[in-house]
């Protein structure tokens, strides 16, 4: 599970789809008390941001044209928070999906 927590609108489909799903999965985790440590060490979630996260990428889907039926169950978590640090997860995208690549690419040359 990861949370890019880039901004939504610089996820190609398969990484906007696959953040949200694994948002999805990570409350089921949490509700059923299942370890998140490992996720948390590894700077891979933010538990803090869960819900506000899920509401940018579930508007994003909907700004695209995508079907999103599937609300987010409110989640407290007690443990510690977490942090992603932004630039590493673009990177990563950058290094691994050339359509993320390509996406901020054309972004930057319009903006």
């Amino acid at each position: 599970m990861r949370m890019w927590m880039v901004k939504p609108d610089t996820l190609c489909r398969k990484h906007l789809l696959g953040e949200h799903v694994e948002l999805h999965m990570l409350v089921g985790c949490i509700d059923k008390g299942y370890s998140i440590q490992g996720y948390l060490e590894n700077g891979l979630i933010d538990t803090g941001n869960i819900n506000s996260r899920h509401e940018q990428l579930s508007q994003e889907m909907k700004r695209r044209g995508y079907n999103h039926k599937s609300d987010l169950k409110k989640v407290i978590y007690s443990g510690p928070a977490g942090h992603v640090e932004i630039q590493k997860s673009l990177n990563d995208l950058h290094n691994r999906c050339t359509d993320c690549l390509r996406l901020n690419i054309n972004k930057e040359k319009i903006q």
